[in-house]
């Protein structure tokens, strides 16, 4: 990039066990489309290229042909795992992190924190109800893998925490709702009722 700023790349975090739920979370429909392919969608409307982040062994789950993939590389860090596994893939790209589990996600959202990017800083974050930068909807500079390589060799994989110790650019979310995640099967049912879905969708 000529302006010196790096382009952004999407990334689905869809690699989780979904313990809580008891069904692969990125499989869930809440506007008539899995939720991972949604938010691919979403990514892939505003960053240059986006790809989704998955277990080697996940490559062929139905719900994930079709969509670019990224392979973990470090195995049993979650998503700090994930997103060095792309780093990895896509050196010198920053990355638009997201979880899969979030369906009230909108592109005005995605477009808002892209608007207030602040690239000196190794991330751009939507900060949480709690008063937390929000790990999984935060734009990560391509600065930021020394620093959550450093995390990973001191045997810290949080994500929140690396964000918490470090220079990061912090956002109110226009709406508190973007954040809001589903990760039980009770969330995922009021999600659905909230966005007018039938229960038949969580198939």
């Amino acid at each position: 990039d000529a302006s010196g700023i790096a382009p952004v790349y999407g990334l689905v975090l869809a690699g989780g066990d979904s313990l809580r739920m008891g069904a692969d979370k990125a499989a869930i429909s809440y506007r008539g489309v899995p939720q991972v392919v949604r938010t691919h969608e979403l990514l892939a409307e505003c960053c240059e290229k986006a790809f989704i982040s998955v277990r080697e062994e996940q490559r062929e789950n139905v719900v994930f042909s079709g969509l670019p993939q990224i392979h973990d590389r470090f195995i049993g860090f979650g998503p700090m795992g994930g997103v060095l596994s792309a780093m990895t893939a896509h050196p010198g790209a920053a990355w638009l992190v997201l979880a899969c589990d979030l369906p009230f996600l909108s592109s005005e959202a995605l477009r808002y924190l892209l608007k207030h990017r602040r690239a000196k800083n190794i991330a751009t974050a939507y900060l949480s109800p709690e008063g937390f930068p929000e790990p999984l909807f935060t734009l990560y500079e391509a600065q930021s893998v020394r620093t959550l390589h450093a995390s990973m060799a001191r045997g810290e994989h949080s994500l929140r925490k690396v964000l918490i110790g470090s220079e990061v650019g912090l956002v109110t979310p226009p709406s508190p709702e973007i954040l809001r995640n589903a990760n039980t099967p009770l969330e995922r049912d009021a999600a659905q009722a909230a966005l007018g879905r039938s229960p038949e969708d969580a198939s």
